[in-house]
Parts: structure tokens; sequence; C-alpha cells
């Protein structure tokens, strides 16, 4: 795996991570003191975009590991 390859997988880890910080920023905005119905499910939907977030990351992560693993260690 070339050097270019390395970056790529870790410039995606990073923006993958980035997403998941705004999307937790989201949410957490939405936890505010109207207590409705209404603001309560536009709290769930930003939680279900911050945990498909965190899975990105996660995986861009993961990949980006294995990458480093193949580099370092042949495997």
């Amino acid at each position: 795996m070339s050097k270019e390859d390395l970056d790529q997988l870790r410039a995606a880890y990073k923006k993958a991570i980035d997403e998941w910080v705004n999307a937790i920023r989201a949410e957490e905005a939405l936890a505010t003191p109207d207590h409705s119905m209404v603001a309560m499910e536009h709290w769930d939907d930003a939680h279900l975009k911050e945990h498909d977030a965190h899975e990105k990351a996660t995986e861009a992560r993961e990949a980006y590991k294995d990458a480093l693993r193949g580099v370092n260690y042949g495997i």
C-alpha cells in the first residue's frame, strides 16, 4: 500500500470523525427546554443520524487500521 493510499484512508477517517462530531453537536442542540412531542421527534431523528455517523467513523477507522497493520506488520 502506498503512502498516498494511507493518506487517503487517514483523510477519510478524519472526515468521518468530523461528520460524527457535527452530528453529536446537532443532537445536543436539540436537547432544549421545548418538551413537545415534535421537539422530541427531531431530537430522536438527530440521534439516529449521530448513530449512523458513528458507524461510518468506526468503519473508516478500521479500514485505516487494517491498512496500517498491513504496512507495518505484513498482516
